[in-house]
């Protein structure tokens, strides 16, 4: 059972940047796809980024080119690079993984694997 820790998250101004990673304590991770959602209060979890093994990567197109996501197999780490932070970023930011060869569509429902997730607001 593969257990996710987040971390990364806090307060930020408004055109700030966060780094969020995300740790699987003594698991290896290589053969999963992984991910990045976020979910803010009364709203449905969304995602962001998701990355495969092969370094394959696939976001939701409102978070071209502010988000970034990678990942480093020597530090078991998935990371979320976040720049030109806005108030509707704002949300609980959680990484998710599924074994797959592949990437997995961006859709909460493919993955199994969650971690408690991180805060972030911007201000």
């Amino acid at each position: 059972h593969v257990q996710l820790v987040e971390s990364g998250g806090g307060s930020v101004q408004a055109g700030g940047s966060l780094r969020l990673s995300c740790t699987a304590p003594g698991y290896n991770y290589d053969t999963y796809c992984m991910g990045w959602f976020r979910q803010s209060p009364g709203k449905e979890r969304e995602g962001i980024a998701v990355i495969d093994s092969d370094g394959d990567t696939a976001y939701t197109d409102s978070m071209k080119g502010r988000f970034t996501i990678s990942r480093g197999s020597a530090e078991n780490t998935l990371t979320l690079e976040m720049r030109s932070l806005k108030f509707e970023d704002t949300a609980m930011y959680f990484c998710a993984a599924e074994p797959s060869p592949v990437l997995k569509p961006l859709e909460a429902y493919e993955y199994r694997f969650w971690g408690k997730g991180t805060q972030v607001t911007v201000s």
